[in-house]
């Protein structure tokens, strides 16, 4: 719950720092721009749009940690997510208004620019659908095959182990203690790829928190948590692995 309340007030004070605080070189693409350049675009209305969408997204993310602490993310996270991917969009492209460099007084595209434009809209728009698509992945249940010659991971940072590389299998109850993420996604309750535990050291987890039962797996280089949508199906697959490399 902390870490998303703190996260909302970083987004909020960022806010205050540009729109009240006039801290403009924080912005962006503004503060890589010429100084010729920049004083053609309008700060005051720039910093207006982006102050007021990191109040409202900083305003999402402590509501959603608030939801957490209640027990009620799973409620909240996609619709924030949806938000904030919206949001950042209608910020994006908005934001080009307040560039004189492409518009003239009257709100026209100066001569010459459509085709910058353009291409800011185009990168913008499939930047945010890459980003939609790896959230919408990052919160699917964890999809399994068992084949004859192993068990394969299906999705993000998943891969095919062999039965003969796994040299022990168990099922528990709670996960390690999760001191960092070195290279994976952690939206709400759902874990996937690299992190680092205090318990077992370096890891590679498969889990949704809020279902738990979860089967750990060792090979020669890691420890493998995964668990599956609901109890019995962990249960099911734990019992077919033991009896595959046993």
């Amino acid at each position: 719950m902390w870490m998303y309340i703190a996260g909302g007030v970083l987004f909020i004070a960022l806010g205050l720092a540009v729109h009240v605080g006039k801290w403009y070189f924080l912005i962006a693409g503004y503060n890589t721009m010429p100084k010729e350049k920049k004083a053609h675009v309008n700060t005051k209305g720039l910093g207006r749009l982006v102050g007021i969408y990191s109040y409202a997204n900083g305003g999402v993310i402590i509501l959603v940690g608030i939801l957490h602490a209640l027990g009620l993310l799973n409620v909240v996270l996609v619709p924030a997510i949806v938000f904030f991917l919206v949001s950042t969009f209608y910020v994006l492209i908005n934001a080009q208004k307040y560039d004189g460099n492409l518009f003239d007084e009257n709100g026209k595209l100066r001569t010459g620019t459509g085709k910058q434009f353009l291409l800011t809209g185009i990168i913008t728009v499939v930047s945010l659908i890459f980003v939609a698509v790896l959230l919408f992945f990052s919160i699917q249940p964890t999809k399994v095959t068992v084949h004859e010659e192993g068990i394969e991971i299906h999705g993000m940072y998943g891969d095919m182990y062999p039965w003969e590389s796994i040299e022990s299998v168990e099922l528990k109850e709670s996960l390690p203690t999760i001191e960092l993420r070195t290279n994976g996604s952690s939206i709400g309750p759902c874990l996937k790829g690299h992190f680092k535990t205090r318990e077992l050291g370096s890891v590679k987890l498969f889990v949704n928190k809020k279902t738990p039962m979860f089967i750990y797996f060792e090979t020669a280089k890691r420890v493998i948590i995964f668990n599956m949508k609901d109890r019995n199906e962990t249960q099911r697959v734990f019992d077919e692995m033991v009896r595959r490399i046993h």
